[in-house]
């Protein structure tokens, strides 16, 4: 499982919808954006320790934690962190776990979140979606269960 981690000031996910676009997933403030890639040998127990690195790790301001002031977080599933670009001019997908290994694991990574009391928005998974951020700093971090 890799994890690309934001810190932001606001950040949310639109998707087209039936009468046009439509946020589904919002948070405002001090916060972590996180795309979640999901490959073959991922488990329910790397999912759990994903959310609790991403609960605990320390990248918001003067090196708090989300749990340290209740920061949100917005997760969004991002098959594309598994490809290969190593070879040619097109990346290759083989890495990435198919959807239906995926999207259990992502929203693994979510409940165990919330269970652990994080306020969390999310994507619509195999969505096309537009993610937007203010990434504060900027911060990120790439983190691997």
């Amino acid at each position: 499982m890799r994890a690309v981690v934001q810190r932001v000031d606001g950040a949310s996910v639109v998707v087209e919808g039936e009468d046009g676009p439509e946020t589904v997933g919002e948070i405002s403030g001090e916060g972590l954006c996180v795309l979640v890639g999901v490959t073959h040998d991922d488990t329910k127990e790397k999912a759990a320790r994903m959310a609790a690195k991403l609960w605990s790790l320390r990248m918001l301001t003067d090196e708090r934690s989300c749990s340290d002031v209740d920061a949100p977080l917005l997760v969004v599933s991002q098959f594309t962190l598994y490809g290969d670009a190593r070879k040619g001019r097109r990346p290759t997908w083989n890495a990435a776990a198919p959807g239906d290994v995926a999207e259990p694991l992502v929203d693994e990574v979510v409940a165990q979140l919330r269970s652990l009391g994080a306020t969390v928005a999310t994507g619509r998974f195999g969505a096309r979606m537009r993610v937007g951020l203010t990434n504060d700093g900027p911060f990120t971090v790439l983190l691997e269960m």
